[in-house]
């Protein structure tokens, strides 16, 4: 049995969805600790309350939101604040270190674990999908995309260095550059349920955004002519067709499988759920946020949606990607979005031998 630290980011849902995936697939055989903010730790902390998976809360870095627009100088003064208090919080880990002598460190974009990690000589791989910014081949993005992805990929580049492997989960996979072909591309980390799920066609749509909505957003789904079923906002009066729904991960994988299609803000877990349950995806790229236009770009190129950005959507846009739903059903591959397999036998190959379990490989879900 070996012990495994795991760090994540907090922005969203992506990175702790991938740490709960992995969380699940190691604890049979290894001794886990999940290191997580924000909202990373709010999705996890009361699913292992009181199990042998410890959660500890950790500060983070944060995307700022003003007016539902991603505001770049709220971020980087967010960014400078944690930056002030980092030596404090990497003090802080070293003595958890220390303490329990992990054998392995794994982080999803969370910089201060893999730095303490390397401090005090414990291995340590990323598994994200922030790297393909850095490792893929982007040459067919529109030129600005193209340019934004250049500076962001430096960024992830300083993230931190020195990972025994680097694991990119994507629904897509663009050409590795050629100095980066020693990266594993892998599809998204699916939950049970996920995997479990009985497909159905209903008539409802699901829909995902953030708190901070922008009007245009919901007069589109109260004139789409659907019912609507809208996470993420929280619960609200219902409006005509619109249902806004209480965040319940029960009932969101429930609505998830039986939708018809699936419009939300163009984040790659998301995404790539949708499209492993064969669900036609509208994505809505937020304002400023280049990952996400960059996710749309290649969700269009792939065939299995569109994409609209989120101010300005219209009711006309989702009625124009339902009467191409059938169309792009057609082009998704569920099989090829299944990343657990190939996450799990990274991860393995990382471990000190000692410590691996053959059983481990095909262990089943709790």
């Amino acid at each position: 049995m070996a012990k495994i630290f795991y760090s994540m980011a907090g922005e969203g849902r992506g990175h702790a969805v991938r740490a709960r995936v992995l969380a699940e697939l190691l604890r049979h055989d290894h001794e886990l600790t999940l290191f997580a903010p924000g909202d990373a730790y709010h999705l996890l902390h009361p699913l292992f309350s009181g199990s042998d998976v410890r959660v500890i809360r950790i500060p983070g870095l944060r995307f700022k939101y003003i007016n539902g627009r991603l505001s770049f100088f709220e971020t980087t003064k967010a960014a400078a604040k944690f930056l002030w208090h980092l030596p404090r919080l990497l003090s802080r880990l070293e003595r958890v270190i220390s303490r329990s002598s992990p054998d392995l460190v794994i982080t999803d974009f969370e910089p201060s674990l893999p730095r303490v990690g390397q401090r005090c000589g414990v291995p340590f791989i990323s598994l994200n999908h922030q790297h393909f910014l850095l490792a893929n081949d982007l040459s067919k993005l529109p030129l600005p995309l193209r340019r934004r992805a250049s500076l962001m990929g430096m960024i992830v580049g300083a993230y931190y260095t020195g990972q025994q492997e680097t694991i990119v989960s994507s629904f897509y996979s663009p050409p590795l550059k050629p100095l980066y072909q020693h990266v594993t591309q892998i599809g998204v980390l699916l939950r049970p349920h996920i995997l479990k799920a009985c497909k159905e066609r209903g008539k409802h749509l699901l829909a995902y955004i953030r708190k901070d909505a922008l009007p245009n957003v919901i007069q589109a789904f109260r004139h789409c002519g659907r019912p609507v079923k809208v996470y993420g906002l929280g619960r609200l009066p219902d409006e005509d067709s619109v249902r806004f729904c209480e965040v319940n991960d029960a009932a969101f994988l429930e609505d998830l499988a039986t939708c018809e299609a699936v419009i939300t803000t163009a984040g790659n877990q998301l995404v790539g759920e949708a499209l492993y349950l064969e669900k036609p995806v509208l994505a809505m790229p937020e304002v400023n946020n280049f990952e996400q236009f960059i996710n749309g770009f290649f969700l269009e190129q792939s065939g299995t949606g569109s994409t609209v950005p989120l101010e300005q959507v219209t009711s006309q846009d989702i009625t124009c990607f339902l009467d191409r739903a059938d169309e792009f059903r057609t082009k998704i591959n569920p099989e090829k979005l299944n990343g657990n397999d190939q996450a799990l036998a990274s991860i393995q190959r990382n471990l000190p031998r000692a410590a691996v379990s053959l059983s481990s490989v095909s262990q089943p879900y709790c």
